[in-house]
Formats: C-alpha cells, sequence, structure tokens
C-alpha cells in the first residue's frame, strides 16, 4: 500500500485498547491493520507540551528510519474519526517470546540475558527484572538514549516471530530535559560497537538535512537542540550510559 493510501484510504476502527494510558483505537485502512491515536484523546502530563504526544510518536519512527534499524514500525500523522493523531502499522508478536521478563531470581539463564535489578514479588519471593542480550535490543538501546525515552516498558518492546524486535509507545520522548526511563539497562558502561556508532553518525549527518527539516515540523527549537547534544554525547563517550539525576531509572509499571 502506497503512502497515499495510508494518508487518505478510509480510516475504519474496531475496537479499543483499553489499558491504554491515553485514547488508542486499532483499526484498518482497506484491510491493513493499524493503532490510533488521536491527539484529542491524550492525557495533560505536568512535564510535557500538552497535545505533542502524537508528534513524537511519529518523530522517533523518523529517527529510527534514519538509524536503518527498522526499529520503530512505520508511523504517520493523519486524519480519523477523532481529528488528527497518529496511526501506526499494526505488529502480530510472536507469545512464545518475551525479550523482557520477570522471573524468579533462581530461575535467571547463565547466558544470554542481562538481569537490570534484582527485587521482591508481593509474596516475598526474590524475582529479577531481566532483558535478552541481542544485538537488536542494544539498538533499541542506543535508540531510547537518542529520543531520551522516559517510558520503555516491557510491554513497549514487541518480539517477532523471525526475531526481530519493535518498539512502541514513544509519546514520551524528544524532552530537552534528562528523562531516560528504561527496562534496557543491561550493557551499563559497555562500549558501542562500530555499527553502533555507525547509527549514531547517519542520525547526526541527517539531522544536518532532511532529518532535521523533518524533526522541525514535529518538535521545539530547544528540544531538537537537545538531541544534537545527545547525539554528539553518546558518540563521544561511544558507551552505554547508566542513570542519572533525580529521575527514577525504570519505568512504572514495568510493563
Amino acid at each position: 500500500m502506497t503512502q497515499a493510501d495510508l494518508l487518505n484510504g478510509e480510516l475504519e476502527l474496531t475496537g479499543r485498547i483499553t489499558t491504554a494510558s491515553n485514547a488508542t483505537f486499532v483499526g484498518t485502512i482497506d484491510s491493513v491493520s493499524v493503532v490510533y491515536k488521536p491527539i484529542a484523546g491524550e492525557k495533560p502530563l505536568w512535564d510535557f507540551p500538552e497535545h505533542t504526544l502524537a508528534h513524537r510518536e511519529v518523530a522517533a519512527y523518523l529517527l529510527s528510519e534514519s538509524l536503518g534499524w527498522n526499529l520503530v514500525p512505520r508511523t504517520w500523522l493523519r486524519e480519523g474519526r477523532f481529528g488528527e493523531g497518529m496511526v501506526q502499522l499494526w505488529q502480530e508478536v510472536d507469545p512464545g517470546q518475551q525479550a523482557v521478563n520477570l522471573m524468579a531470581t533462581h530461575s535467571v539463564p547463565t547466558q544470554g540475558w542481562k538481569t537490570v535489578l534484582n527485587g521482591q514479588d508481593e509474596d516475598g519471593q526474590q524475582v529479577s527484572l531481566l532483558h535478552e542480550d541481542s544485538v537488536a535490543l542494544r539498538r533499541m538501546a542506543v535508540f531510547d538514549v537518542l529520543v531520551n525515552n522516559a517510558d520503555r516498558k516491557g510491554d513497549h518492546v514487541l518480539s517477532m516471530s523471525d526475531g526481530h524486535r519493535f518498539g512502541v509507545d514513544h509519546g514520551l520522548s524528544f524532552h530537552d530535559e534528562h528523562k531516560l526511563r528504561t527496562v534496557l539497562w543491561g550493557w551499563i558502561g559497555e562500549p558501542l560497537s562500530e555499527e553502533e556508532l555507525d547509527g549514531i553518525d547517519r542520525v547526526s549527518e541527517a539531522l544536518n538535512s532532511t532529518l532535521g527539516v523533518e524533526l522541525g515540523q514535529l518538535l521545539s527549537e530547544v528540544e531538537l537542540e537537545a538531541l544534537h547534544q545527545r547525539c554528539l554525547q553518546l558518540r563521544q563517550d561511544a558507551r552505554f550510559p547508566g542513570p542519572s539525576g533525580d529521575m527514577p531509572a525504570v519505568p512504572w509499571p514495568l510493563f
């Protein structure tokens, strides 16, 4: 389906995701399944400007495209039943895979996973939050630093049957102040790979051309400059950062 079809085809709503914080609907555009989040359904937040979450979701997709890692499903702005909003291609996840997990501490695998934190469940049992130690999630962690993602929950990582991982729900991103909250802390202090550094370079270069122009329609000048600085800082450090500041390191709930 062409971009023109996705923009102008009839958006028919078939249901609502009631667990979402903001109004979120599922529907189809000429049999293509999509998610629709109208701007009018965004709840006010104390730390993000009103009516900007849909724009931030589209900005996250555009940055993902510049990285070249296909981290965010195709996302765009268009009109729907409840006005302009973000529309994103629906992804069918593999229920047998879970890239981020919470399990009993004594059952944590010794290889292929990174432990983020340990704690107790409601019954007082020791549990651990962990995620895959994979190229796909490393890329997502780099992406989250760049977009300053304040809400990388476990359920915001979609596990596809072919092993690919998509990230979704990026409305709380691109703030000019540090707000990184994520469950993907497993590589703190580890050096970035050449492939990851090349991705940052692609974004920095694109910010000086087409990407910068496109994001200028979606973000404020201050937010865009902060993105520039995050790219420069991460490239200079060349390592995965750790939590900093007074912000909680992980979102709540975790999933």
